[in-house]
């Protein structure tokens, strides 16, 4: 039997109790309806597979249960340009490597892990996530420090808004994706139940293939993003999906036969330094990766103001949205201005995003 071929490496859960509330909050591709951030399993095996690409690099991983028949899991991890900038190279793994992996379990039967740590037949232990700690070996491959940063750099500040900006899991942080996170809203019953039935079905905000996501989800995103002048208007350019909102500097309201889309139609203008931007006219139904809905009349105010010296971003999010808050709706988040990040191809691949 090819299971025991493998040999008798034992599949062991071990589902404890994680502190992984800032992980939660920088997810990028939607773990959140799949997986249980709240927990941690452990698998053993032989990689049987390897794929390199956008919007996760994915394993798969024969193990043997203690009947000795073969399991195969599908293990998925951050993109290739998070885990590049952490110092991960796709030869980092290899097929016919027997390792040990502990990540996030299924919130269902499926065989599937959002991976956390890979400890290689060498010893050296692998950090998969942005908050990942070493579990098993002093010796690890790689880090996460650039996500850990707290102050940004301030030797330019004559930039102003109009620069890369990166994200910090030690900053602020913007929507969150804690299992109870609908509680910190004031949410109409309608809204209330929809967070429900979202639970319930383990929605995957990530269904679209390589599609961006709509607004404001899209601002979740963890990767650097960039303001450039585009004529009268301001583009944010952002990694993730190598998406692009335009900011329309010259209107005060999107033109009547403007049509919903996931993105909106946003509107911008000037207060000092901080570019204040309205978006309206969205037609995508959550506001957040917890399952929060948000209906077509929602109406979002954001403030981007970069500080004086130019080394971080404050971002406030004003959401109005009768069908599904009692009241506006505030969150926030900061980036710091960090020269030797920038924003990388993203190069989404389909197969790797269904």
């Amino acid at each position: 039997m090819q299971g025991r071929q493998l040999g008798r490496v034992a599949l062991r859960f071990l589902v404890l109790l994680a502190l992984v509330a800032p992980a939660s909050a920088v997810a990028h591709h939607s773990p959140a309806g799949r997986f249980d951030s709240a927990s941690v399993m452990e698998a053993e095996g032989v990689v049987t597979a390897v794929h390199w690409r956008s919007p996760h690099v994915e394993l798969t991983l024969d193990t043997v249960d203690d009947d000795g028949l073969r399991v195969t899991w599908h293990l998925e991890g951050a993109a290739p340009a998070t885990l590049a900038r952490a110092g991960l190279r796709a030869d980092t793994i290899k097929v016919g490597d027997r390792v040990r992996v502990a990540g996030w379990p299924p919130v269902t039967q499926k065989k599937e892990m959002f991976l956390q740590n890979i400890l290689l037949p060498t010893g050296t232990e692998l950090l998969l996530w942005v908050s990942a700690k070493p579990r098993w070996s002093k010796e690890q491959a790689n880090d996460f420090a650039f996500w850990r940063q707290t102050e940004g750099d301030s030797s330019r500040p004559e930039l102003g808004l109009f620069r890369v900006w990166s994200s910090s899991i030690a900053l602020k942080g913007l929507f969150g994706l804690k299992a109870n996170e609908a509680d910190n809203y004031p949410l109409t019953q309608a809204a209330r139940d929809a967070v429900e039935r979202f639970k319930r079905g383990g929605t995957n905000l990530a269904t679209r293939g390589c599609v961006p996501k709509g607004m404001p989800v899209m601002m979740e995103q963890p990767y650097p993003l960039e303001f450039v002048r585009e004529g009268k208007d301001i583009a944010i350019h952002m990694e993730e999906y190598d998406a692009v909102r335009r900011i329309h500097m010259d209107r005060t309201a999107p033109p009547t036969d403007v049509k919903p889309s996931p993105v909106g139609y946003s509107v911008g203008h000037w207060e000092g330094d901080t570019l204040v931007v309205t978006t309206t006219r969205i037609d995508w139904p959550w506001f957040n990766q917890s399952g929060i809905p948000q209906s077509v009349d929602a109406v979002l105010t954001e403030r981007f103001t970069p500080a004086a010296d130019g080394s971080r971003l404050t971002y406030e999010l004003k959401a109005v949205d009768p069908a599904n808050f009692t009241e506006p709706v505030m969150r926030g988040k900061q980036w710091l201005y960090l020269p030797n990040l920038k924003v990388e191809p993203y190069n989404c691949d389909a197969a790797s995003a269904e």
